[in-house]
């Protein structure tokens, strides 16, 4: 179920990998272009307001890291004009960016995504509602779509410890004080793992 903490002024939620496959499949259900916004903001860590950028010019497979990356023109969390960093994108999650960029017929520099932050804000929220129930309706409620990179940066910093300067590199915080929110208290499974050992 979300994990939510609503004690601030906003309530923060935490999606798990199979909660956002949820998510990303409901929101497939009105159209393939919401379902790969999703993946973007969900699994690559992208904010609701650099889904419009990434095309296939952008998109280039690392023979040295064995691993997709894509530009992405986004949010200097120092300030000032916007920042380009190299994001990284799943397997997975590049097929399908291939696969919908066939079916499209995009060119080279059309962006995937051809859609304003505030309709890819409520794609999210109508994705939400899609999959809510009676027993989880006010968790699935509060889900935004910064609680999809939320998820994305908890998941990869606390579950899979990946460590935090490549995570400041992929997700595009220039310091620490910025990428410091997201390493919320590990999980029960985290913590058992990490005693076992």
């Amino acid at each position: 179920m979300v994990r939510i903490d609503d004690s601030g002024d906003v309530t923060k939620c935490w999606l798990s990998p199979e909660e956002l496959g949820r998510l990303e499949r409901a929101a497939g259900e009105d159209g393939w272009e919401r379902e790969v916004a999703l993946q973007l903001m969900g699994r690559c860590g992208l904010r609701a307001s650099e889904v419009n950028y990434p095309s296939d010019e952008k998109l280039r497979y690392s023979e040295k890291g064995d691993l997709w990356l894509f530009e992405v023109r986004g949010k200097n969390t120092k300030g000032g004009s916007k920042k380009i960093r190299d994001a990284w994108m799943p397997d997975d999650v590049a097929d399908d960016i291939h696969k919908f960029s066939r079916e499209r017929d995009l060119a080279p520099s059309d962006p995937w995504i051809d859609a304003s932050t505030p309709s890819v804000r409520r794609w999210v929220k109508e994705a939400a509602q899609r999959v809510t129930t009676d027993a989880d309706a006010a968790r699935w409620e509060s889900v935004s779509s910064h609680d999809l990179r939320r998820s994305w940066a908890t998941y990869h910093l606390v579950e899979r410890q990946v460590d935090v300067r490549t995570m400041m590199s992929i997700g595009g915080w220039s310091d620490y004080s910025a990428i410091e929110p997201y390493l919320a208290e590990p999980t029960e499974a985290c913590i058992g793992e990490a005693m076992r050992t």
